[in-house]
């Protein structure tokens, strides 16, 4: 394999990290082949043995369901109808693959792949967001490999989340990736496209995507792929503003694939703007909230400055209506008229009020289901060094 003419660059620090494998790497000659997913598969092996965490969120069940009908049959459809169709017939022979990729030799221990296929509306609505981000967490926890893709056999033209680099994206953002990796047929981003202009420069770094970096993209994909480099600027862009650097790089140079592991890579890195913290902290303080409050004891109070989640124990009191995965306000019955937290609740204000003061082993008997210990989750909770008028 020939050199990239990107320099090598190290990683930035990650413990969790999204990758975007996309069609082009997987589909060769109209079916599934193995030979670019071995590297990255290797990479994610790696990786996982080092203690860090991958979600894999993967293109190619569409060509791979294509592989499963003759020509003739396939031109009984088409559009949504035909791809949504090819996409249920393509997604188990998509996760055999990574499946036997990611098999362990024999004596080790076995790698769990666990399939995730997300919609528009389990990313727009609240309730379905945080389902889907305690499933990935809890898959992540369980020490599973979750391969994501787009529900295609249920998605319509005008909701679909439109190509898998935005949704790895939102995905990253999901799971509070530290780190985004899309990896393609492409080296990177240059100064303007390589295969047309001569004068090309490759770019290995982006520090903020200005309209003037936006417009160096250019519009056309892969024969099998959905996107081009300007989804996959589009898709940094979305993680840079959660806080998430993003790499791109060749998934088809099996020396750059090689070099991951080690902490290197050659392509094009988009910086994060800001911490990936700060961004969530910033979004948890100024978000529009659901206009509810939980009044909470001093103890928890003093729990929740101290960087603890909200547990029910320490709730006195609800005020006001609230769904599952809400923005709420927390209050102290000390200052009940002052804000000192806001976070996403875990539970309904209905079923908040029958667990509080309650210990967090009682949930599930109370309601008969439990989401977990916490009613808020110090992931999901922002404290306010002062507190604030409510």
């Amino acid at each position: 394999m020939s050199l990239s003419p990107f320099p090598v660059q190290a990683l930035p620090p990650w413990r969790r990290a999204v990758l975007k494998v996309g069609s082009s790497l997987l589909a060769e000659h109209g079916e599934l082949s193995p030979r670019h997913a071995r590297g990255l598969a290797q990479f994610i092996a790696a990786a996982r043995a080092q203690g860090r965490e991958v979600v894999l969120v993967s293109s190619g069940a569409v060509a791979a369901g294509r592989v499963q009908l003759s020509t003739s049959t396939q031109s009984a459809a088409t559009g949504l109808v035909l791809r949504q169709a090819l996409a249920a017939l393509g997604q188990t022979h998509m996760m055999a693959l990574w499946q036997g990729l990611l098999s362990p030799a024999p004596g080790a221990a076995a790698t769990p792949v666990a399939q995730v296929l997300l919609s528009h509306d389990d990313l727009r609505n609240r309730r379905r967001y945080l389902n889907a981000r305690n499933t990935l967490l809890e898959l992540l926890r369980l020490g599973a490999m979750p391969v994501v893709n787009e529900n295609d056999t249920v998605a319509v033209e005008e909701l679909k989340l439109g190509d898998n680099d935005n949704l790895a994206a939102i995905v990253a953002a999901l799971v509070d990736a530290d780190l985004l990796l899309i990896a393609s047929d492409v080296d990177g981003l240059y100064t303007a496209h390589p295969q047309r202009d001569p004068a090309a420069l490759p770019v290995p770094h982006v520090a903020a995507l200005t309209p003037a970096v936006l417009a160096m993209a250019g519009d056309t994909g892969s024969a099998h792929g959905t996107g081009g480099m300007r989804t996959k600027l589009e898709a940094a862009q979305k993680a840079s503003s959660a806080g998430i650097d993003t790499v791109l790089f060749n998934g088809t140079n099996a020396e750059t694939v090689a070099q991951l592991a080690g902490g290197m890579f050659c392509g094009t890195r988009v910086a994060a703007a800001g911490t990936r913290l700060a961004a969530r902290k910033y979004w948890l303080r100024h978000a529009p909230g659901a206009g509810a409050r939980i009044n909470v004891d001093a103890g928890a109070a003093q729990a929740l400055r101290g960087g603890r989640s909200l547990l029910p124990g320490g709730i006195v009191a609800v005020d006001g209506e609230f769904a599952r995965g809400d923005l709420v306000a927390v209050a102290s019955i000390e200052q009940p008229a002052l804000t000192i937290a806001r976070g996403l609740a875990q539970y309904s204000a209905h079923e908040v009020r029958r667990i509080a003061g309650r210990q967090s082993q009682q949930i599930e008997s109370i309601l008969g289901f439990s989401y977990g210990a916490n009613v808020v989750h110090r992931d999901d909770l922002v404290v306010f060094d002062t507190a604030v008028p409510a």
